[in-house]
């Protein structure tokens, strides 16, 4: 949607919104939080009194959060006899998080690239005359600390093998190579055929003017025309230039992965990004 201008996700619909007021709304209160954390980690379910043992709580009081519970759909009720069990709705475990997705505007439609490419960067294919450059390029980033957990840079042949021949690209201005971008495959298994992980690259000279972008926009482009539905990149959580970089691209941040990778005995956490295809 866009109005004067300006491009603005849809807003959320009276029902939907409703329906979630009534999710949160019933877990405002500990009690049932506990509850449904109890219920959600028992296999199998627990019976009222399971339960009412569990919590430290009275049998009415228990009974009245369950029902609660069960009336917007987080539990789900079997008589056994004279007593009842209490099972999680398996729906709502992947319900609720959407519906806090939906909220905060996650799910909305995001952008195709980025805009504002600007015009005095030529991005092309790479060619085999560029792999000293595009080294040098991945060197300046490495001595950034924030850019890769590489403590080398890589041999061109172990970039050749790594990146897909079709999705490596360089940035040139006033033809000088300033940057690059590559996909590799995330997996040779192929069921993942179209998923890739993104690396993009500017020399420090160049930073601030557009670059990244320029290469990111032929990134994506190419990659949609390719069949490729998913993109990926994983960005050290100090870079929080490239996290930006790569949302102007249409990625999303799907989580932060704590204490992934250690250098020099120094614990970092990296931020996982995804782009989805919008017609795949």
């Amino acid at each position: 949607m866009t109005i004067d201008g300006v491009s603005r996700a849809p807003s959320l619909p009276e029902g939907a919104a409703g329906t979630y007021a009534e999710w949160f709304a019933c877990l405002a209160e500990p009690t049932r939080v506990r509850l449904l954390h109890t219920v959600a980690t028992s296999p199998g379910g627990l019976t009222v009194g399971e339960l009412t043992e569990r919590l430290g709580t009275s049998q009415s009081t228990c009974s009245h959060h369950v029902k609660k519970l069960a009336e917007v759909g987080f539990l789900a009720l079997h008589r056994e006899g004279t007593a009842t069990r209490v099972l999680v709705n398996e729906a709502c475990c992947t319900g609720l998080p959407h519906a806090a997705d939906v909220v905060m505007g996650v799910l909305a439609p995001r952008p195709c690239c980025p805009e504002d490419v600007p015009r005095d960067v030529e991005v092309r294919a790479l060619r085999d005359d560029d792999w000293p450059a595009v080294r040098r390029v991945y060197g300046e980033g490495l001595a950034t600390g924030i850019a890769t957990f590489e403590t080398e840079v890589p041999l061109v042949d172990e970039l050749a093998s790594r990146w897909l021949a079709a999705h490596r690209w360089v940035a040139e201005v006033d033809g000088r190579v300033v940057g690059f971008s590559a996909l590799r495959p995330v997996s040779a298994r192929p069921c993942y055929s179209g998923v890739a992980e993104s690396a993009v690259y500017v020399t420090e000279d160049a930073r601030g003017r557009g670059v990244g972008r320029a290469l990111l926009h032929r990134q994506v482009t190419e990659a949609d025309s390719a069949g490729l539905w998913t993109l990926e990149a994983s960005v050290i959580a100090g870079n929080r230039a490239s996290i930006a970089l790569h949302h102007t691209a249409g990625y999303r941040t799907v989580g932060v992965r704590e204490r992934i990778a250690r250098r020099d005995g120094v614990w970092h956490d990296t931020v996982l990004l995804e782009r989805r295809r919008q017609d795949g």
